[in-house]
């Protein structure tokens, strides 16, 4: 049994991290779907940069586009909803055989954004509406203002990938604004069917504090970060308000590991991937993990459902120095001006790409 197939019968779905239009047009999506277990999708405005800027696919699109009017944004979320109803389309199957609960893409509302909970709320309405897509999540970064969004979004009935979560506790109050949003539309008398994942971001802990701990402690401060959240994932899944909800026929908030390539030389390849082998939760891969874990791969064991060894290795942090909770603090706002970096620029290539008469 290849390495891909033995995470998705433990129960651990493989989403692939990237979309660009060749992948889609040449048919390779299809085939990491058939040949590598691949059933869903993430991007994020680096990925979208890297694939308008470094390829002519989207050139005649943008040079030309069918609607003069549009704003730059605007005529960037048309390309990014065309390609994701795409990759979609290529993923309802499984979608439809787990319920919705498999299956997904997602698209990210601008994270200029990230401190207006009413515009956040408003722009994943309107993308949801526009995308018209049964899977596909609109995604929000779980900061202290993207809460409030979160919570108002599912009461409004939009599926939400939480992004941008770094440690047990943001993922907590991830968890709890889903709740909060089901029952609000519990009391309101709404369908509790309403689809969400928190996505916990991995490998940018460890990219944080290279040459701050001592060598036995490199490269183990994410791992155990996220054997920490879930634990408290699978302990809320017992939690008389979530027995209440699933019994009123909401669906669980799956858990997604983010940020899962390798980006030290002291690691394989596949070492984020086989250290969250976990039930019940998705690995978002780069499109080179992917290939690295599908060929060279193993499961080597199972994370334990109460996170197993982890309080002991982040004690050992605590003692090298490291404030885990001022870190995660500082990755998310890290992660936020990232995406806003990287959604400048994509603003930029897309202006420059207009045609004068078209701008």
């Amino acid at each position: 049994m290849k390495a891909t197939q033995k995470l998705q019968a433990l129960g651990q779905s493989l989403w692939l991290d990237n979309i660009t239009r060749g992948l889609l047009g040449d048919g390779t999506l299809a085939r990491y779907r058939d040949e590598y277990n691949v059933t869903g999708l993430t991007s994020n405005p680096g990925i979208f940069l890297k694939a308008i800027r470094d390829t002519a696919t989207y050139d005649m699109d943008i040079a030309k586009p069918a609607d003069a009017t549009l704003t730059d944004e605007a005529l960037f979320f048309s390309l990014a909803i065309r390609d994701l109803k795409q990759a979609a389309a290529l993923f309802l199957p499984v979608h439809q055989k787990t319920g919705g609960i498999d299956g997904w893409v997602s698209l990210e509302v601008s994270p200029w954004l990230a401190e207006d909970a009413v515009g956040t709320v408003a722009a994943a309405k309107s993308l949801h509406a526009s995308a018209d897509c049964p899977n596909l999540f609109i995604k929000i970064p779980g900061t202290t203002i993207g809460l409030v969004a979160i919570e108002e979004a599912i009461f409004a009935g939009i599926p939400i990938n939480v992004t941008l979560l770094f440690s047990r506790e943001q993922y907590v109050e991830a968890a709890n604004a889903y709740w909060r949003g089901l029952a609000r539309r519990r009391d309101a008398g709404l369908d509790l069917h309403v689809a969400s994942v928190a996505s916990l971001f991995v490998s940018r802990w460890d990219t944080a504090i290279t040459g701050e701990v001592p060598f036995g402690l490199r490269n183990r401060l994410g791992v155990a970060v996220a054997k920490q959240t879930y634990g408290a994932y699978r302990e809320r899944m017992s939690h008389p308000m979530w027995r209440e909800l699933s019994d009123a026929g909401a669906s669980t908030q799956r858990l997604l590991w983010a940020s899962t390539g390798a980006k030290s030389r002291e690691l394989s390849p596949g070492y984020y991937v086989e250290a969250l082998a976990a039930p019940d939760t998705i690995d978002t891969v780069p499109e080179a993990t992917l290939l690295a874990f599908a060929t060279r791969g193993e499961l080597i064991s199972v994370m334990r459902e109460d996170g197993g060894n982890a309080d002991p290795v982040l004690a050992d942090f605590a003692h090298a120095g490291v404030d885990v909770a001022a870190l995660a603090a500082r990755l998310q706002r890290e992660g936020v001006e990232s995406f806003r970096q990287a959604w400048a620029e994509l603003m930029q290539i897309i202006a420059g790409k207009r045609m004068p008469e078209w701008h």
